[in-house]
């Protein structure tokens, strides 16, 4: 821990002054020695320095350490071997930038969009990406065969490639592969912010408008120094809970239906939209577009609409529980959940998986608990959480979380409906120069991460986001290890991870 990281909080600002490089074998021992204290490797990223920078999160005590190393050639010792939590994370840098992670164990492309080495072979023609094109890992053995399921899908759905190796039904291995929608969000932000870098924020998962927009914005101001009031604060919580209302209950309603069991399934289809539509009664969108600007709200909830807003938030709440309580009385549903797609509790904890499906495996980890921000210091959440990691759990956690927000969200309304209405902010001033922030929120399917490094000019030198599907997409494949591959389908939608959240 002698390794000079420096120790910051969620959405406060680090000087680059105050940010020393680190020898690289240091940096690498830095971060070694912290996964092994208990810290979790957050973000892990590169720039065309080249640099490498590294954000550790100690959830005992709220803080993080950032860390940054210059490289004197485009090669590092890998981390994954020791660290698996860095596999992902070194294989993007790799493909970003040509850094290569030496003694990486599956170094292959993410997203497809640049060449990590030299020549045609890996790419295709002419060096140029092809998405999807690379090589599988196989199972050789009597009987074993191979199973490929999309890009394309019977629905409209983004494109993911899962390739299953199995012994009749029995699954040995499943790898997936996506990319196949890389749309350059990331160097979107850079010399911003720009007037479309918030579009581009609330649309990084569009189930998820909220999460990274209040990441986006606590990131900039941050890098003012522009604190909020309470009360913006707590509408921001609700967008936040009525994201996370909605998205649970369609979830619930989609596990309920791949099991065929109907009621449950039809009624919350219903039922989500009543909480999508409170949503849409503040702002004017269902998915809670433009509802939040840097600095505070760009919708108002006016103590009048609050008052009003109660209401509707018991009686969806009511039917959802009537619908999916019908879910834990049905025993078939119960064979169906308890018997598919257990992650083990280690693992899920070595791969650095988060939200919903860490949780499940009985890990409390929760941003809004660990790192709180906006409302959640002065007002807390439990974390639901379940210990036996399969689709029962993750269901279960579902549930609870659900429980959690409804209590939440009554409170906040009943208090927005004794308290005035605010004048709208004033914009921001231009960001602090050469600064670097982390900016934490807790998305309905888990950890959500913005970091922003500003240069000389105030402008956005590097930005970085980690949706939870980053972290998730390798949780589905641990699910599956061992499991029927007809249940498949099942266990997908336990996790129900974004293509477009992974892909950025």
């Amino acid at each position: 821990m002698s390794v000079p990281f420096v120790s910051t909080r969620n959405g406060l600002p680090v000087s680059l002054a105050d940010l020393p490089f680190i020898p690289t074998p240091e940096f690498r021992e830095g971060i070694l020695d912290r996964v092994r204290e208990g810290f979790r490797l957050a973000a892990l990223f590169a720039d065309d320095g080249p640099s490498l920078w590294a954000v550790l999160a100690d959830d005992d005590t709220g803080t993080l350490q950032v860390g940054r190393t210059h490289l004197s050639q485009p090669s590092f010792a890998a981390l994954t071997p020791k660290c698996p939590q860095a596999h992902l994370f070194e294989r993007e840098i790799a493909e970003q930038f040509g850094i290569i992670p030496t003694g990486h164990p599956w170094l292959k492309p993410v997203r497809f969009h640049r060449p990590w080495n030299e020549g045609p072979d890996a790419w295709g023609r002419a060096g140029e990406p092809r998405p999807g094109v690379m090589d599988f890992y196989t199972v050789s053995g009597e009987e074993v065969h191979e199973v490929a399921v999309g890009p394309v899908h019977a629905g409209v759905i983004e494109p993911g490639h899962f390739r299953f190796q199995c012994h009749g039904e029995h699954v040995f291995h499943l790898e997936i592969a996506l990319g196949y929608q890389h749309r350059g969000i990331e160097r979107a932000f850079l010399a911003g912010p720009h007037p479309l870098s918030l579009k581009q924020a609330e649309t990084l998962a569009g189930d998820t408008s909220i999460g990274h927009a209040w990441a986006y914005c606590m990131a900039l101001e941050g890098l003012v120094g522009r604190s909020l009031s309470p009360r913006v604060d707590r509408v921001r919580g609700v967008a936040l809970e009525l994201e996370r209302m909605a998205n649970h209950v369609g979830d619930l309603g989609a596990l309920a239906g791949d099991v065929g069991f109907l009621p449950t399934a039809s009624y919350c289809g219903r039922i989500r939209g009543d909480w999508l539509n409170l949503s849409a009664e503040v702002c004017g969108s269902r998915l809670g577009r433009d509802w939040l600007r840097p600095g505070g709200l760009r919708h108002e909830l006016d103590p009048g609409l609050a008052e009003r807003m109660l209401p509707r938030v018991e009686k969806a709440w009511a039917d959802t529980q009537d619908a999916v309580e019908l879910l834990w009385g049905a025993a078939s549903v119960m064979n169906r959940f308890e018997a598919a797609g257990k992650v083990d509790p280690a693992q899920a904890k070595d791969a650095g998986l988060v939200g919903v499906a860490l949780r499940a495996c009985g890990h409390p980890r929760d941003v809004r608990k660990d790192h709180p921000f906006g409302p959640y210091t002065a007002h807390p959440v439990a974390p639901a959480i379940a210990e036996s990691g399969n689709v029962h759990a993750r269901a279960w956690v579902r549930w609870n979380e659900l429980k959690e927000s409804h209590r939440h969200l009554a409170e906040a309304l009943e208090a927005l409906g004794r308290s005035p209405a605010e004048a709208a902010p004033e914009p921001l001033p231009p960001l602090a120069l050469e600064r670097f922030v982390v900016a934490l929120t807790e998305g309905w399917r888990g950890e959500i991460l913005h970091a922003a490094v500003t240069d000389g000019e105030g402008r956005f030198a590097r930005y970085k986001v980690v949706d939870p599907s980053f972290h998730n997409w390798f949780g589905l494949a641990l699910a599956l290890r061992g499991e029927q591959i007809s249940d498949f389908p099942l266990c997908n939608k336990s996790f129900n991870l974004s293509y477009c959240g992974h892909d950025l």
